[in-house]
């Protein structure tokens, strides 16, 4: 069984088909890239030499299925449109993919996680939620967990919690990927907005607030970020492999630069106060009083999976980042901030119970540095494992693009990468979705043709 049919949960459902194996894919939107659907005005940074499955494409190849041209930069709508949609209805793949069912909880058949006498023998029981709100349980050999991260979002208040009040201000609070540009442009335009993080999701609102201001007098904007420093966003310039992840971060520096922003840090939000119009932010900047008004406040602060669902799932995660274990040290972001994460497969992936693998933008837990690629390898490796195939199992191989900055010290100067013996290796951010999607993204509205900003 397949969690989530985004590029991602797509691609397992292709290896597996390829290795003989019968997947079922349960997607909780209304249709396959639901999540991608959602900010379907924003570009990737990724060209689609980068965004397309090699198990995809061989089937989609002979549908008569026309390849976009591979350093094109599609955006999340072109993405759903040119590749997940007619992937998603070829006959193999549609008569095995449920929309509108939302997985609820998984667990071994007949036992919960105290229970250990012949476990391993045991299917997964995995609850749903269907569309007709029925309640349905479903048996499944292995559990592939694509379902991604967009769908739960961290908090504003610093301590993992929700600031107080948080809940109660939930109207004037977006999500990271506003459409400033576009459909919500009135939200924005001559309006006072609060953006929170230091990702790319927050790069690529500041940049489209920044347009905005150009063009709508009294827009204005507040940078706020935890750390110390802005340098590792910044990122490495002309020094990236890919061109417009590297121009996203040196546009950001200019605007501040510029004076187009206000940037401040070392910021703990600990209360948020309706006010009418606007909403009152209080809290701690360098150690002095935070006290804003405004009218909107953007949430970019990262994901975070959801593990409640597998409550009765032998996990072995990490207790930092919450990925699975022997993944951590690779990415976790108090350690290193590198675009040298190594290829990894099944063997890092999985976990006490056989057969139960999370992937995807869900694997990497809390950390933030994901690449689309990097998770088609995770399920080439997966299927290959599931299938019995060993050696193609831990025969894994991935050459991507390092984002030309690296510090093992995230308040240092951002300098030459780290290093590894993997050779280029991928770096960053990107949306994770609840239906199982991750990947950096560059902003510009459908149309727009030219290079910008990214994500988160």
């Amino acid at each position: 069984m397949v969690i989530g049919a985004g590029p991602v949960g797509l691609a397992a459902a292709a290896h597996l088909l390829e290795r003989g194996l019968e997947p079922l894919v349960l997607e909780a939107g209304d249709a396959p890239g639901a999540a991608v659907s959602s900010w379907g005005h924003v570009r990737l940074f990724s060209p689609w030499r980068h965004d397309v499955d090699a198990a995809a494409r061989r089937l989609l190849e002979p549908t008569g299925w026309a390849e976009p041209d591979g350093d094109a930069l599609p955006t999340g709508a072109e993405l759903v449109r040119d590749y997940l949609a007619p992937l998603a209805s070829i006959p193999a793949i549609a008569t095995r993919l449920r929309t509108r069912t939302r997985v609820l909880a998984v667990a071994r058949d007949g036992a919960d996680r105290t229970r250990s006498l012949g476990r391993e023998r045991r299917a997964y029981r995995v609850r749903t939620l269907t569309a007709d709100g029925r309640v349905e349980d479903v048996l499944a050999r292995a559990v592939v967990d694509a379902s991604g991260t967009y769908g739960t979002p961290n908090p504003l208040g610093s301590s993992g919690w929700p600031a107080v009040g948080e809940r109660e201000a939930a109207s004037y609070v977006t999500g990271p990927l506003p459409d400033v540009l576009g459909a919500e442009r009135a939200r924005f335009a001559g309006r006072h907005t609060l953006v929170v993080g230091m990702g790319h999701s927050a790069a690529n609102t500041l940049l489209s607030l920044v347009e905005l201001a150009e063009t709508a007098p009294g827009t204005t904007i507040t940078w706020a970020i935890r750390g110390g420093s802005a340098r590792r966003l910044f990122g490495g310039g002309s020094a990236d492999e890919l061109p417009a992840r590297g121009l996203l971060g040196t546009r950001l520096q200019e605007a501040v630069a510029a004076g187009s922003l206000t940037l401040v840090t070392r910021v703990s939000i600990e209360q948020l106060v309706p006010a009418g119009e606007t909403v009152q932010v209080l809290g701690r900047a360098r150690d002095e009083a935070l006290d804003l008004h405004v009218h909107a406040v953007v949430n970019a602060t990262g994901f975070r999976p959801d593990l409640d669902m597998l409550r009765e799932v032998r996990l072995d995660l990490d207790p930092v980042v919450e990925s699975p274990a022997r993944l951590a040290d690779l990415i976790d972001p108090n350690l290193h901030s590198c675009g040298t994460v190594p290829p990894h497969g099944e063997a890092v992936l999985s976990h006490p119970d056989d057969g139960f693998y999370l992937v995807g933008m869900k694997s990497y837990g809390r950390a933030p540095t994901f690449l689309l690629a990097t998770g088609y390898e995770q399920v080439r490796s997966v299927a290959a494992a599931l299938a019995g195939d060993r050696a193609a199992a831990d025969a894994v191989e991935l050459d991507l693009p390092e984002t030309g900055v690296c510090s093992t010290d995230l308040e240092a100067d951002a300098g030459a990468c780290c290093g590894s013996s993997a050779g280029p290796q991928p770096v960053t951010l990107g949306v994770g979705a609840g239906v199982g999607f991750a990947t950096g993204v560059l902003h510009g509205r459908a149309g727009d043709a030219g290079v910008g900003r990214v994500e988160p």
